[in-house]
């Protein structure tokens, strides 16, 4: 089992930056596909950013694109989201999530391990 924790949400107003963290502890997930995804209240469950077990690919949702960047340290065995001109449409809880495979996906069904959630509150 893969326990992951997030961290590092908070308030912060239009324009601003923020930088999520997951730690991953309990199984080694060395080789997972690790990926965003974030929650608004009303709202699915939608992909943000994703990136391979060896962090040589990445992929974003077009609405985050060339704001936000994925990366991880399988050395610390965590994974980090550092966003960038926040926006209001970008609050909401985040999760990070792993999954038994190399390649990253898109699709919360197809990851096996979910975060409780960070929130984060954009203000204008």
């Amino acid at each position: 089992q893969v326990r992951l924790v997030e961290s590092g949400g908070g308030l912060v107003q239009t324009g601003g930056s923020l930088r999520l963290s997951c730690a991953a502890s309990g199984r080694t997930c060395g080789t997972c596909a690790m990926g965003w995804f974030r929650q608004a209240p009303g709202k699915e469950r939608e992909f943000v950013a994703a990136i391979t077990w060896n962090g040589g690919r990445t992929l974003y949702a077009d609405s985050v694109k060339g704001r936000f960047s994925i990366s991880r340290d399988n050395a610390k065995n965590t994974l980090y989201l550092q966003m960038s001109r926040l926006k209001v449409e970008d609050a909401a809880l985040y999760y990070c999530a792993a999954r038994n495979a190399l390649i990253p996906v898109t699709t919360p069904p197809q990851y096996d391990y979910w975060g409780q959630g960070t929130q984060v509150t954009v203000s204008s």
